[in-house]
Parts: C-alpha cells; structure tokens; sequence
C-alpha cells in the first residue's frame, strides 16, 4: 500500500549553501499524489517544482530541481533519502526559500520527524520500478549502474587523496529499515580547499564544520567532534544515491552501483534507464515485494541516536 506522513511536520534551518533561514513544512498527501514542493515565498509564477528525475536542472553540489516557470528548489537529497527511508510515497513540501535546510547534514533530523507523526496507509496499491538489465554510465573514474538484484542495495566506493578520507566501499541492502539504522545519521563532507573554492564562488554560506558538515584536511579531520562512524564519507554518499534515486518516483528494486559517483551521475543514470524500455518494468508489490523496500517495518528506534 502507498504511505504519506500522518501529520505535517515543519523544520526550521538555514540552507547549506545559501546560509539563509529557511522554514519547510511536509504536509500528508493523498494516493497517487508522488511528492512536490511547494515555494510559498514565490508569487505570479507557479510555485509547484516536482520531486522526478527529469525535473533536475542542477547537480553539480547537490540535486536542484525546477518547474517550466524557472522556480527552483535545491539540496533536496537527504529530505529524499529521509521519505524513501522511511516510506512516506506522497507528501507537499512547503518552504519558504529555494533551498531545503541542512539542519545536521544527515537525514536523520528528517527521519525522526517523519517517523514521530506515525505514517498513514492509503486505499492504492504500490508500484515500484524492478531493473531486468544491467544499465551503466561513465564519465571519467566514475561509474553509476543499477543492475538486477532481488531487493535494493546500494555499492559504493570512494577515493580521495586526502588520507583522512583515503579509499572506502561498503555494500547494503537497504530493506526493512537498514538505511535509517545504517546510514541515516551520516553527514555532508567536503574537503577544506573545496571549502575555499565554494565560499568564493558564493556557496556554502550555510556550512558549520562539525555542526552540519564534516571537513578534511589532508589527514585531519577539521571538524569539531571527529566522525559518528569510521566510515561516515561513503555512508554518506549512499545515503545521497538513496535520495537521488527516490526520483524515480516509485521505489527501484535493484542493485546501484556507485564508484567516485555522485548526483550529476545518478540523474544521468535514472535518465538512461527510463530512456531503456527493455531496462525496467513497473509492477505492483505484493507482500513479498513490500517486505524488501527500505521503509518497510521502520520505527524512531530504528534511527540512531546522534548529538
């Protein structure tokens, strides 16, 4: 069955990138509705931007997506991973600024919102996306394929030269909760020269080192209070191919696969696949089916407990 959020549930922050204050709301949605934000501080051009992999325009930093009318709204990644984590299928996200805010730089002050107002089940049956064949693209080192597999798992590798980061891997499955109890509570983290490059170009005003971000530095972490998992980096870069792949607008039941990837490669890959008739088919899940999906018997206590 399709779920939306019981109650709204609203969040106050600033966005990573703007440093402006910001306020969203998630309202309940009804069956069939799929998720859509709603810009409540634009007037005279529609105000309604869709979360679908063909409305992104942007994502270079993070994933923006935008209407015929030009009205925007970015960093919606960790608010996507939050939904499709917890299993919230339909929702109105109203804010009052073109960027969802960071709060902790995880999904998981979102998760534990959600999940705080209980979820609702409605009279439709859900559809999810199941991937018949291997579908890959490239740009460099960098590799995004969804392939089939029985249940949806995320494979991701990362290399950075810095050796505080270095190499890391790590594979999942995401069902029955284990995204929230595995990579919820994982942040945002950039090096400190992409600190300087981005605060020259305008951008990450809203960066708290410690407080909404994790910054490196060649082999130090910057960042007060260190790492919440050994591993925080590439569970972090799962957590955003999660959210970038909730695009879909239904859940894919299939394997990603993420070497050096991030958003601009998700969004191309979800492009590719649905541009693939022989890709994927859509079906109805049953109780098996449903049983494999990443928000499937969650509860608060399945989210971690964080500073």
């Amino acid at each position: 069955m399709q779920t939306t959020i019981r109650t709204s549930v609203s969040f106050s922050g600033i966005g990573l990138h703007t440093g402006e204050p910001v306020r969203m709301t998630i309202h309940p949605a009804s069956a069939e509705y799929g998720i859509w934000f709603r810009r409540t501080d634009v007037v005279g051009v529609d105000p309604m931007v869709p979360a679908h992999w063909n409305a992104v325009t942007d994502a270079t930093l993070c994933t923006l997506v935008s209407n015929a009318s030009g009205v925007s709204v970015s960093t919606i990644e960790h608010l996507m991973a939050a939904l499709a984590g917890c299993g919230v299928h339909n929702a109105l996200v109203e804010l009052d600024g073109p960027e969802v805010p960071i709060l902790d730089g995880s999904a998981a002050p979102f998760a534990a919102a959600i999940l705080s107002r209980g979820l609702r089940r409605l009279d439709a049956p859900l559809r999810c996306f199941e991937i018949l064949k291997p579908v890959e693209v490239r740009q460099g080192e960098a590799v995004a394929r969804l392939e089939p597999s029985e249940m949806p798992e995320i494979d991701f590798t990362i290399d950075f030269a810095d050796a505080a980061i270095g190499r890391q891997q790590r594979r999942l499955s995401v069902a029955n909760g284990a995204f929230l109890r595995e990579l919820s509570d994982c942040r945002t983290f950039c090096r400190q020269s992409d600190v300087q490059a981005m605060l020259a170009r305008g951008l990450a005003r809203g960066g708290r080192p410690g407080e909404n971000a994790v910054v490196f530095d060649g082999d130090r972490i910057v960042s007060p209070g260190g790492l919440r998992r050994i591993d925080e980096p590439v569970r972090h870069k799962m957590l955003d191919a999660l959210g970038d792949l909730a695009l879909a607008g239904a859940p894919i039941i299939g394997r990603y696969v993420g070497v050096r990837s991030g958003h601009a490669m998700t969004n191309r890959l979800l492009r590719a696949v649905f541009a693939d008739p022989t890709a994927y088919r859509l079906r109805d899940c049953d109780a098996a089916l449903l049983s494999r999906l990443p928000g499937t018997n969650v509860a608060p206590s399945d989210i971690p407990a964080v500073a």
